[in-house]
């Protein structure tokens, strides 16, 4: 593929400063849209056009997007108990529909937006593909699925050249929000909820760049959305266990019944977020134990010659190396 000037939105963060490298590599201009506040440290050894803006901003998001061949929207306001409703759907839809009128307005050659599987929800009869119904269970799921939505009218009724990508559950050096579930293994004070039983897909994160420069250099995946996993899916209590074997330590045994700690979480939550406090527990991480996150990959297989190379054990072995060196782990 011939390099282009390419625009990533929330190129700084762990997603997508990876994708920067990425293109980077494959000789693309690239040019990363963040905020004043976000630290752009990690992409200081790269030739990269800073532009630094809030995606709520209209003029801003236009000043990114002039110029710009490709765009990859990344940005989105994950979710934070203390984010409110508002400020999620501001960011997430309305930061969107900037990125859409942009595009259009500079006749950008493709948009590839980053959603997320959480459109999909708890999968009731798993694996769950591209089709499958939506069931966004918190205001993040639903305001990425409102912002998928919007950008469909955007292709369907104005015409934008788009590719929708719903990653799995990314993972790999330089992530932090499996940090504390690993510690929490290490130092034997993890404890399952329930059984564990319910169904966890990862992607390793150089598997899901690969997965975007696929759909790039593929013009038959404009109009399609595209799931990117990687190969394996396991129980949260395989999970567990196979982390504490890469760990060397013993896996937990304490298990406690979910019910109880769904109501706590509930509570927590009703008190903590109004005052804008991290709540100690809430649903969503009592959620991931019994709710069902797996998916057919097989669109990706079929349409972009997709195939995941870094196996469940691999990744978690070059995850724990990272947290290591960088003193998150002993």
């Amino acid at each position: 593929m011939s390099a282009m000037k390419i625009l990533v939105t929330g190129g700084a963060g762990y997603v997508g400063s990876n994708l920067v490298r990425a293109l980077v590599r494959e000789g693309h201009a690239v040019r990363v849209f963040c905020r004043e506040s976000t630290s752009v440290e990690g992409l200081a050894d790269l030739d990269v056009e800073i532009v630094r803006g809030d995606i709520t901003d209209p003029d801003a998001v236009d000043r990114a997007v002039q110029g710009s061949g490709l765009v990859y929207h990344l940005v989105s306001n994950f979710r934070h108990p203390e984010v409110t409703d508002e400020v999620c759907r501001a960011v997430n839809v309305g930061g969107t529909k900037n990125v859409l009128e942009s595009c259009l307005r500079h006749k950008i050659d493709r948009l590839i937006h980053c959603s997320t599987i959480g459109v999909h929800g708890h999968v009731e009869n798993p694996p769950a593909n591209e089709d499958s119904p939506f069931n966004p269970g918190d205001s993040y799921q639903v305001t990425k699925l409102e912002a998928e939505q919007l950008a469909w009218f955007y292709h369907q009724n104005r015409g934008l050249p788009l590719t929708v990508v719903r990653p799995t559950s990314v993972y790999g050096p330089g992530d932090m929000r499996m940090l504390k579930m690993f510690r929490m293994i290490q130092k034997g004070t993890f404890f399952m909820l329930g059984p564990g039983n319910g169904l966890f897909h990862p992607v390793y994160i150089t598997d899901l760049i690969k997965g975007f420069l696929l759909c790039q250099a593929n013009r038959n995946t404009i109009g399609k959305v595209i799931i990117i996993g990687g190969d394996e899916i396991v129980t949260i209590d395989q999970l567990v266990r196979m982390v504490a074997a890469r760990l060397g330590v013993k896996p937990p045994w304490i298990r406690f019944p979910i019910f109880p700690f769904y109501v706590l979480g509930f509570l927590c939550e009703a008190v903590c977020v109004p005052l804008g406090i991290m709540p100690p527990i809430y649903r969503r991480r009592v959620k991931f134990f019994v709710n069902h996150r797996a998916f057919d990959i097989s669109r990706a297989r079929a349409v972009l010659g997709y195939k995941p190379e870094v196996d469940l054990r691999t990744g978690i072995d070059r995850t724990i190396e990272w947290y290591r060196k960088a003193g998150y782990l002993k």
